[in-house]
């Protein structure tokens, strides 16, 4: 038997999804099959994708190659007038038990059209997908999908859909299983992780799905929340971070510029003044928080004066990890047709906002040596500290374990220890 290949792009839920893919396809026996789970979040993206499958094809002769994830799903007959490509798979489809079963190698069976890709608006559910993690060490438990904003820089709503939650239930039960085969840590992920449960019977938030979880798998030691949107954090969600010592200290939060006209012509529900307040607050009430953020250099009509705000919010928030993401016009958003940035600016103020990210990095990795830290073990050699910065052991260590060290040094990446 010849499994497929994987490949995947972009977000940890893509990431979370090819997992799902792998069962399903391999439950339908397909083989000898090239599936690439593309990312379309910018034109670059798209770009890359393409590049990936033409070098799989390569790599895999004779494979047939599928397409799917966001970029097929918001432009299907880009992949499809490839000559490398067999199929391409919306995002509803790639998570249906049939569309692999019609799947099934040598040969793609049935007369079917080569593109399956169906309104992404119309879905109204998302299922709970239980997989069992990646590797053995952390779990991921998609929670929700899709957004119902409009940002104007984003074309990923035509790629998700409208927002959709997992039951509270459901996602419970899937961490029971996951702590019972003996994962120490969960990630709860969505593509607009606070707007959770907004489509729900009584209308509960984040908040609510973060203290019901600590409360009914009391065995679980770690759990984390990945990207959210700081405006959209709720009371109880506030007190997670205040009270419980098993939600991690680390939040990843979508900002994307530090400028309020820059942040109002994004469409975004937040002020410089709020993201600030909010890491105030939530480092007053944990002071151990870290913080992570997602920032554009070069959104059309920023000025310099503009982008000196995005810079100074790296320090005026107190960020460590800093993901930087220079601007790219993406087809379809209203983004693509504002004045646009001159590319060797774009570039000047992404290495310049990078730059100040490492800074922030470096003065945080300082800050811990000497310290003992809980440490969950990746690989024999690395782990991560309840904050998510990373340690180098200096000698194998059992995989998927919590224990304490000393951290004595580090390497301008990672801790050591």
């Amino acid at each position: 038997m010849n499994p497929p290949v994987f490949a995947t792009l972009g977000c940890r839920l893509n990431a979370y999804e090819t997992e799902a893919m792998k069962e399903l396809s391999a439950a339908a026996g397909v083989e000898n099959a090239v599936v690439v789970n593309t990312c379309a979040v910018t034109a670059e993206a798209v770009r890359k994708a393409k590049q990936e499958i033409r070098r799989l094809s390569r790599a895999h002769p004779g494979a047939t190659i599928i397409v799917t994830g966001c970029a097929a799903q918001t432009e299907p007959e880009t992949f499809a007038a490839m000559p490398e490509v067999a199929r391409v798979i919306g995002n509803t489809e790639k998570m249906q038990a049939s569309t692999w079963a019609n799947l099934r190698a040598p040969d793609l069976i049935g007369d079917t059209e080569k593109i399956r890709v169906d309104d992404i608006m119309s879905v109204k559910e998302t299922a709970g997908h239980l997989i069992d993690g990646f590797g053995r060490h952390r779990a991921y438990v998609q929670v929700q999908n899709g957004c119902d904003h409009r940002c104007t820089f984003c074309i990923i709503p035509f790629g998700r859909g409208n927002s959709r939650s997992v039951p509270a239930g459901v996602v419970i039960e899937q961490i029971k299983r996951l702590v019972g085969r003996g994962f120490n840590e969960v990630v709860l992920t969505g593509v607009d992780l606070t707007s959770w449960g907004a489509d729900l019977p009584g209308t509960p938030r984040l908040g609510d799905l973060v203290m019901r979880i600590l409360r009914l798998v009391p065995d679980l030691p770690r759990l984390r929340i990945s990207s959210i949107d700081s405006i959209e954090a709720d009371d109880n969600l506030m007190l997670a971070v205040a009270t419980e010592s098993r939600l991690m200290p680390h939040l990843h939060l979508s900002l994307q510029a530090g400028d309020d006209m820059i942040l109002k012509r994004m469409k975004r529900r937040h002020l410089r003044d709020d993201a600030i307040r909010f890491c105030e607050e939530a480092r007053r009430l944990r002071p151990d928080m870290v913080f992570g953020a997602d920032i554009i250099a070069g959104f059309p009509t920023e000025t310099e004066a503009m982008f000196e705000n995005s810079l100074k919010l790296v320090e005026d928030c107190g960020l460590t990890f800093l993901h930087v993401f220079p601007f790219s016009p993406r087809n379809g958003t209203p983004a693509a047709r504002m004045p646009q940035v001159r590319g060797p600016a774009i570039k000047d103020r992404a290495a310049r906002l990078r730059a100040a990210g490492q800074a922030r990095l470096a003065g945080h990795l300082q800050a811990q040596q000497g310290r003992r830290h809980l440490i969950l073990t990746e690989g024999p050699r690395m782990g991560r500290t309840e904050q998510f910065t990373e340690v180098a052991f200096s000698a194998d260590q059992p995989e998927g374990t919590i224990l304490t060290a000393a951290i004595t040094g580090q390497n301008g990446t990672q801790l050591l220890a």
